[in-house]
């Protein structure tokens, strides 16, 4: 059993996996999360500033519902956050997508797929392996 301290009230809880947060917190913070939705669905708009304000909640905590995908902004929205990679300014999750798409390239040919020559698969490199039959 892994016992630790909620990272937000101290309490003492059963950790099993993710962000040391009790199961109080964990609520709390998907309340506020859904909060936050509601409040940028009905604010298209709305600054990281007015978004803080009137939900009550750390711009940080915000960011890291973006980057986490849990929050995505259009791209007319003031709300942005900067790519990983390059540092220009996305609406969601940690890259940008041709930033993504390096990384899924730098990633695919990182790993070889074994080539199998057709004309070697199927040759054989004795004589004696052959199939005899009787009379």
């Amino acid at each position: 059993m892994n016992v630790r301290n909620c990272m937000k009230c101290g309490k003492i809880f059963n950790y099993a996996i993710g962000r040391p947060i009790c199961p109080a917190c964990k609520d709390k913070m998907d309340e506020k999360f859904r909060i936050v939705k509601e409040y940028i669905r009905e604010h298209k708009i709305a600054t990281m500033t007015e978004v803080c304000e009137e939900c009550d909640v750390d711009a940080s905590q915000i960011r890291q519902w973006i980057r986490e995908d849990r929050l995505q902004f259009s791209d007319d929205s003031p709300i942005k956050i900067p790519c990983e990679g390059c540092g220009k300014m996305i609406g969601s999750g940690k890259f940008c997508p041709a930033c993504a798409a390096n990384l899924a390239n730098g990633f695919g040919s990182t790993i070889q797929k074994p080539v199998m020559q057709e004309e070697n698969r199927f040759k054989k490199t004795s004589h004696d392996n052959k199939m005899r039959f009787l009379q």
